[in-house]
């Protein structure tokens, strides 16, 4: 595996779900017992309930891009991607978050807003893989 200069997240115990399902190449979000709500990013409690009564569910992976930008300037880390999306992907079960669009030209004809999306994995290294996200079917 290639040195990986990125920064690089540290799960908690709070997101440890998340990233363990990542490893495990799936997209698992929480769900709230008592109002059915599904959210992102993870916590022990509903945010729109306060309910500590929440479960991890694994999603479908599907979604669409709600926003993006292109960053043109290198940053540390990225000195060698500029252009590169920072997308905002609407997950099919309701939550956003923010991702990378990857095997898509990184230009505003291609990066078409709600367009559909969907998950792929990068490894990082053994504890940590990226969710990413794909044009959906290519």
């Amino acid at each position: 595996m290639a040195e990986y200069r990125k920064p690089i997240p540290v799960p908690t115990p709070e997101t440890l779900h998340y990233w363990d399902g990542a490893k495990a190449g799936e997209l698992r979000l929480q769900r709230c017992k008592d109002c059915s709500k599904t959210y992102f990013p993870p916590r022990p409690f509903c945010p729109a309930c306060a309910s500590r009564s929440v479960e991890v569910i694994k999603a479908s992976g599907k979604g669409t891009l709600y926003s993006y930008i292109i960053n043109h300037r290198p940053a540390p880390g990225f000195e060698d991607e500029a252009p590169y999306a920072i997308a905002v992907v609407e997950l099919e079960e309701g939550p956003r978050l923010m991702s990378n669009i990857v095997d898509c030209e990184q230009t505003p004809e291609a990066l078409q807003l709600d367009m559909a999306l969907e998950v792929t994995f990068e490894q990082v290294n053994e504890e940590i893989t990226l969710p990413k996200f794909k044009p959906a079917g290519g």
